[in-house]
């Protein structure tokens, strides 16, 4: 856990991200089939933009998104860049695999192999080792605990989390964190562990901000940061202009998020800026954020997104979106 004057407890630095990270979530075909070509062309937009942090897990195409990350970074120098991936799940060969889909988790990738939950530290470490190997890497540089609330949280963080940190102790990874959706459970996590990182997806945006008022305290006492991923809500904040067909957390909007997010844009429009630039950018000025996480299989929308990030926003833009109530102030 970092510490005062933010080292950990080592002593070593922690570690550095830029300003923008890839979530490579989608290289394992979430909602539709990636080619191997078109998940090069997306990490070979993000390397050339600069973007140096990348993560990935296990469960994201069934090993599919670690295979392919792997191919990418093989022959780029170590030093270079930054990988988390994920435990909790381990993969194992899929005994019915007659070439059908993991659609019923959500990708679009051969199902040849089935997820297990176990946290265990014979599972961690397990899971650890098969993720090294999936991606030709000696080394991962973080390891998040994954979705334990999913399955059973309460083993997921008694055995998980202490596991975590004997790799830590160890060596074998830098830093360790947790990965979820839930501000609850992220705020119970880091109470009951010793983390460096809270993975947060789609709680800390410009359009919600439950995470300040437990969770970031809590962080900022513990020195933990946090890598906030899903900043645009699945969607509903990466157009100019939010409209009925966008996704909220995955499913429909409802009529008063909906109602939010043009109220949102009507504002960034009044001072030039177009909303996704805005909410891409909104959580960097949380001390606490380490750094912004977005995932595409699409090399234009990663070029996109750096675009979005280098935006100057006018320091009123904000003021206003405080003054209406829009966002904390």
């Amino acid at each position: 856990m970092s510490g005062v004057g933010g080292l950990d407890r080592t002593g070593s630095e922690p570690i550095r991200f830029g300003r923008l990270g890839f979530g490579c979530a989608s290289l394992g075909g979430l909602y539709h089939t990636v080619t191997d070509a078109e998940a090069q062309a997306a990490l070979e937009a993000a390397w050339g933009g600069g973007i140096r942090y990348f993560d990935t897990a296990p469960h994201y195409g069934v090993g599919l998104s670690e295979e392919r990350l792997g191919a990418f970074l093989r022959g780029r120098p170590r030093d270079e860049f930054i990988v988390s991936t994920k435990v909790g799940r381990v993969l194992e060969p899929n005994p019915h695999f007659h070439g059908e889909s993991d659609i019923a988790e959500g990708f679009m990738a051969p199902a040849t192999r089935v997820r297990r939950f176990d946290p265990t530290e014979a599972g961690v470490r397990r899971s650890l080792e098969e993720s090294l190997e999936r991606m030709g890497l000696d080394r991962i540089d973080i390891l998040f605990l994954h979705d334990p609330d999913v399955y059973d949280l309460d083993w997921g963080l008694r055995e998980g989390l202490p596991a975590l940190a004997k790799l830590r102790d160890e060596g074998l990874v830098r830093e360790i964190g947790i990965g979820v959706n839930s501000v609850a459970v992220a705020a119970r996590a880091v109470r009951e562990g010793d983390l460096d990182l809270v993975m947060l997806a789609g709680r800390y945006t410009l359009l919600e901000q439950t995470a300040t008022e437990d969770l970031f305290p809590l962080c900022a006492q513990r020195g933990v940061r946090i890598v906030n991923a899903a900043v645009y809500n699945s969607g509903l904040l990466a157009t100019a202009h939010p409209g009925t067909a966008a996704k909220y957390n995955y499913s429909d909007v409802p009529a008063d998020v909906l109602a939010t997010a043009r109220a949102l844009a009507v504002v960034c429009t009044r001072f030039g800026v177009e909303l996704p630039a805005a909410a891409i950018q909104y959580p960097l000025r949380n001390p606490l954020i380490a750094t912004v996480v977005v995932g595409t299989s699409n090399a234009a929308a990663v070029r996109e997104n750096l675009a979005r990030m280098a935006v100057t926003i006018p320091a009123d833009l904000w003021r206003e979106l405080a003054a209406q109530g829009l966002i904390d102030s």
